[in-house]
């Protein structure tokens, strides 16, 4: 078995680096006797992290808070718009004391390794631009291009060419990454970064100390690239992002390990819906369970946390749009091997029933779950499909033996920003979720005054259909790889067909 690793929703073909910072911001709603109580506490195991969940919009009662303390539990925040408490503790029975407790409507361990977790595996780093590479495609750009905007065959896979002669998006709509950190000093993104709407999610709580919503040298370089697909400026310097008008921000939730935990996803909705952002990306999987189960009281309250939160963003006005996952799974079917999860501690090969265990947030009620598509406009190879479950396509790469772009592209990836002023290509659903965050971006430029309900729907219904691939043998060696269920005009490999761009401005 290979080990275990973090599963942000990564390059398929080109694996990133990993890691992350701290964080701190907010008190945490405890007092000085409950915390006394609490440190007293005798620690029988590993000290982790847990999410308590409450009933929302009325404060952390004093019967619950002590109850915490007595339990061996010592709060780190309580986000009481949604009922969510943060606590870390040692004891090995804190979630089962603690769920028995009135006024707890769930509460579960948010990890298995104790903190912070330690890696498991170690990863490389995407294909890197050479500077041969940036000279030879900066000669063939056209007016009014960027650089390498010639080796971005996705653009006009969506029309983004196209839109951008008519607009290139609003500097009062803003995008969030919610990642693993955004390089804020690259030229292609501090044009566009939102510095208000960014902060470091890691601990459960946010950090706005400056830059800390940086990776370092050592981290990955995943959210950089991501947000750069979204808004790398127009510019006359890299690439061209999907909308190079808007403004784009980054929410840090990745761990220094890689590892996007629950208590920093939840931080990272709530600090979105708090600052007005209009759209978040997320392209990732919350760790460490890829399918989290209903029947499983820690599980289930990982669900119910991260549920509330991008509910919560959502009626706030917020776009929370969700990447598929790589591993060409039908996430509609009755069973699906899960042979990575807990991906912190000791895997083994579950049988689930996606109906009653989510990858979240992708399978979360109102995210927008996105498929990658490659150059060749089919469904890549790795993406996850599902007839219900997928809404939407984008291009997110694939490899170029499968699905090769038209000249003068080279590659069948997705070329994007690094940190450190690079370029370099990635593929993954990762790659398809920020060109949808960038169309419901330029659909918010359109429409400044559109609800998130109503940004999702026209987003739905100015994709381009696309009708399912019949038979579906993307490596041509005559054996069915994936089967597509569904219409032309709403299907399980495209959802309701491929975004688009120019729609997004003109209608």
């Amino acid at each position: 078995m290979t080990a275990p690793q973090p599963r942000y929703r990564r390059a398929l073909v080109i694996p990133v680096g990993m890691a992350m910072a701290t964080a701190l911001a907010f008190l945490p709603n405890v007092t000085a006797s409950a915390a006394d109580a609490a440190s007293a506490a005798t620690a029988d195991g590993p000290s982790l992290s847990y999410v308590v969940n409450v009933r929302p919009g009325h404060g952390i009662s004093a019967h619950v808070e002590k109850a915490v303390a007595e339990a061996g539990g010592s709060m780190v925040i309580a986000y009481d718009q949604i009922g969510v408490i943060v606590v870390h503790s040692s004891n090995p029975d804190f979630a089962k004391e603690i769920r028995t407790v009135r006024g707890v409507d769930s509460a579960g361990a948010t990890r298995n390794a104790p903190l912070p977790a330690q890696s498991t595996t170690d990863v490389g780093t995407p294909k890197v631009l050479s500077a041969e590479d940036v000279a030879a495609a900066g000669a063939k750009a056209t007016d009014g291009q960027d650089p390498l905007e010639p080796l971005q065959w996705d653009l006009p896979a969506i029309k983004a060419d196209k839109a951008h002669e008519k607009t290139l998006g609003s500097p009062d709509v803003t995008v969030a990454v919610i990642d693993t950190g955004v390089d804020d000093t690259h030229p292609d993104i501090a044009p566009n970064f939102d510095r208000d709407a960014s902060a470091n999610c890691v601990s459960g709580k946010p950090d706005t100390t400056d830059g800390a919503w940086r990776p370092s040298a050592s981290e990955s370089p995943h959210g950089t690239h991501v947000a750069g697909e979204i808004a790398a400026a127009r510019n006359g310097v890299g690439v061209t992002g999907v909308a190079p008008g808007v403004k784009v921000a980054g929410i840090k939730v990745g761990n220094p390990k890689g590892y996007f935990y629950t208590e920093a996803v939840v931080c990272g909705f709530v600090w979105a819906a708090e600052h007005h952002v209009d759209v978040t990306n997320n392209s990732y999987y919350t760790d460490p369970w890829y399918f989290n189960c209903s029947t499983d009281p820690d599980q289930k309250a990982l669900v119910d946390a991260i549920a509330r939160a991008s509910r919560y963003a959502e009626r706030k006005g917020t776009v929370n749009v969700a990447a598929a996952g790589n591993e060409n799974y039908d996430l509609a079917s009755d069973s699906i091997t899960d042979p990575v999860s807990p991906n912190d501690g000791t895997p083994s090969d579950r049988v689930i029933d996606p109906h009653e265990c989510y990858d979240i947030p992708t399978q979360l009620p109102g995210v927008v779950t996105v498929a990658a598509t490659g150059a060749k406009g089919l469904k890549s190879s790795f993406s996850n499909y599902g007839l219900g479950v997928i809404d939407i396509a984008a291009p997110g790469g694939d490899s170029t033996a499968y699905q090769k772009p038209e000249p003068p592209a080279t590659s069948g990836q997705i070329l994007g920003p690094l940190p450190g002023g690079k370029w370099g290509y990635m593929a993954g659903t990762s790659m398809a979720t920020p060109h949808v965050a960038g169309v419901a971006a330029l659909i918010k430029s359109t429409h400044p005054h559109a609800p998130a309900a109503l940004v999702k729907a026209l987003l739905y219904a100015e994709a381009n259909a696309t009708p399912c691939t019949d038979p579906y043998d993307i490596n041509g060696d005559g054996k069915v790889d994936a089967v597509c269920e569904g219409s032309k005009n709403y299907n399980g490999f495209y959802g309701w067909g491929t975004a688009d761009a120019l729609a997004a401005v003109t209608e």
